[in-house]
């Protein structure tokens, strides 16, 4: 007889721990073959993450390998493209050969959970730093190394000012446990640096609401808030960040920070694959009965912080924890098996066992049984249970050696350079801000997707001699690029400005051997010597 497939989509708590529990309960005469998609091949514990940003634990210790958490699951390392709930179908991404495979189902298992998004904020996609993933904790480690590297040789007391502020959207548990890890982190390694004053560092978290961490009762988050205030970090409450510029954060009360380092822990938004679905969704995220069945489609499931989960009991949706999507996972896959055996289902309920936060520094906050703890306490338990929730014994192991090294041993300051320069980026500007100066040295060219620019150049006199106005489709700074000298002029932003510019490399390359795009630069760079000489 022909298995029946159950197919999984997302590689997060919600889908791996499906996977596990169908594992343990079924039968060899169930006759289920149980597959995964996900477009990595281990699961991130998310609770560890900041940690990262510290080096306390090392980058691999968060993470397990889910061919091992389950290994009777057939593993798919794709992306899916597309699910068509109607032919029982879901198309994936190509591999390394270029052509997309399509996967056939009998039951559907939708875990993908949620996204980061900036699309709300001005800005934030190309200059905040995201922090959701294991690769953005990695990137933000080597990102604050370097600002301090910078800061450490750089002579400009108001640059260096820009490099050693760090600046935290979010005042949630993602927010705080990255702002704490990030305090600890900066002001342990500056000691290392000769030439910087830690008096200079200012570590800031930005909240919208009057109190940290309010998920929490009203006494953990002010405990909270007076720590990380009493170490050194700048609390800004009833604030939200507006949008960002390769050079400040932007506040809503029209204020800038002057900042190299911008974190955004903004609320995530819907998965794309979700909002392209046909099924009945509330907010975003795909409606389930009691027992996690998407309503109107027989056969396909949905769990975690992709899944709009009613507690039958309370009647209260669950919130999108990984305690909850374990729980859900657990009563999905047994309920997924009674289906097959035509077995009774069972209403999912669960009652949070608590909230737990860490402060860094060997302090936390916990609200564990209605118990509130604070302090070293708390830290012991934020410790405790994490670890025993961590799933591999070898990754528990890994993580208390880690952690004992971490009371002995200095942090770690090296700077892994991992990632390819990119060629071609988006960058945001405010009105009035400088793109570049007159002198700089030429490293990139620059194309308007949207707003206005205009160049000056400042002669002997001192005095600013406009040279013209660029708009949308133009573009501009091709000269230093083409002479190799520096430039000849500066370029501010007259409005809001988008653009997208090309790096040195890119554009040699395509100077040299595309000869209509080198005969249009050199035209151009002739009417603008013209039109500068006049």
């Amino acid at each position: 007889m022909k298995p029946t497939r159950v197919l999984i989509i997302g590689g997060g708590f919600g889908g791996v721990y499906t996977a596990i529990t169908l594992e343990k309960h079924l039968k060899a005469n169930d006759n289920v073959e149980v597959g995964l998609i996900s477009k990595e091949n281990y699961l991130v514990f998310q609770p560890m993450l900041p940690e990262v940003i510290s080096g306390s634990i090392g980058i691999l210790d968060t993470i397990a390998p889910i061919r091992r958490l389950c290994p009777k699951t057939n593993l798919y390392t794709r992306e899916v493209e597309s699910i068509d709930l109607k032919n029982k179908r879901v198309m994936t991404s190509a591999g390394f050969r270029p052509q997309t495979s399509q996967l056939e189902y009998d039951h559907l298992v939708i875990a993908v959970g949620n996204i980061t998004s900036f699309s709300a904020q001005r800005g934030l996609a190309e200059h905040a730093l995201p922090f959701k993933y294991l690769g953005d904790g990695l990137v933000l480690r080597n990102h604050v190394i370097r600002a301090l590297e910078e800061a450490d040789i750089e002579s400009d007391s108001e640059f260096r000012r820009a490099l050693l502020t760090f600046v935290v959207a979010g005042g949630g548990f993602s927010g705080v446990e990255a702002v704490a890890e990030l305090n600890d982190f900066v002001r342990h390694a500056a000691r290392s640096f000769r030439r910087i004053n830690r008096a200079e560092i200012r570590v800031i978290l930005l909240h919208a609401g009057p109190l940290i961490l309010p998920e929490l009762s009203e006494n953990l988050g002010q405990f909270a808030q007076k720590l990380l205030q009493r170490r050194g970090v700048e609390i800004r409450l009833n604030t939200r960040l507006a949008g960002a510029t390769g050079e400040s954060a932007l506040l809503d009360n029209g204020e800038r920070v002057l900042t190299k380092t911008l974190v955004s822990t903004v609320p995530s938004a819907p998965n794309p694959l979700v909002a392209s679905l046909p099924c009945k969704k509330e907010k975003g995220r795909i409606v389930v009965n009691k027992h996690l069945e998407v309503v109107d489609y027989p056969g396909v499931w949905a769990v975690g912080d992709c899944a709009w989960v009613v507690d039958h009991k309370t009647w209260q949706p669950c919130p999108p924890t990984a305690q909850h999507a374990t729980r859900q996972a657990a009563c999905l896959a047994k309920n997924l098996i009674a289906s097959l055996r035509q077995e009774p289902k069972q209403a999912f309920s669960f009652e949070a066992l608590g909230k737990l936060a860490a402060l860094g520094h060997r302090s936390a906050v916990a609200e564990v049984f209605g118990v509130k703890l604070s302090g070293f306490v708390a830290w012991l338990l934020w410790r405790t249970i994490y670890l025993m929730k961590l799933p591999g014994l070898d990754r528990k192991l890994r993580v208390s050696t880690d952690w004992f090294l971490d009371l002995l041993l200095p942090p770690d300051i090296v700077q892994l350079k991992l990632d390819k320069t990119t060629s071609v980026i988006r960058e945001h500007f405010e009105p009035h801000e400088i793109i570049f100066r007159q002198g700089d040295r030429g490293d990139r060219l620059y194309v308007i997707v949207e707003g206005e620019v205009e160049l000056f150049q400042e002669g002997p006199d001192q005095v600013p001699h406009l040279l013209g106005r660029l708009g949308p489709g133009e573009c501009f700074g091709e000269m230093a690029l083409v002479n190799d000298k520096p430039r000849m002029a500066t370029a501010r932003s007259i409005a809001r400005t988008n653009l997208l510019s090309v790096d040195q490399h890119a554009f040699g390359a395509l100077f040299a051997y595309h000869p209509p795009l080198r005969r249009m630069f050199e035209a151009l760079i002739d009417e603008r010597r013209r039109s500068t000489a006049r």
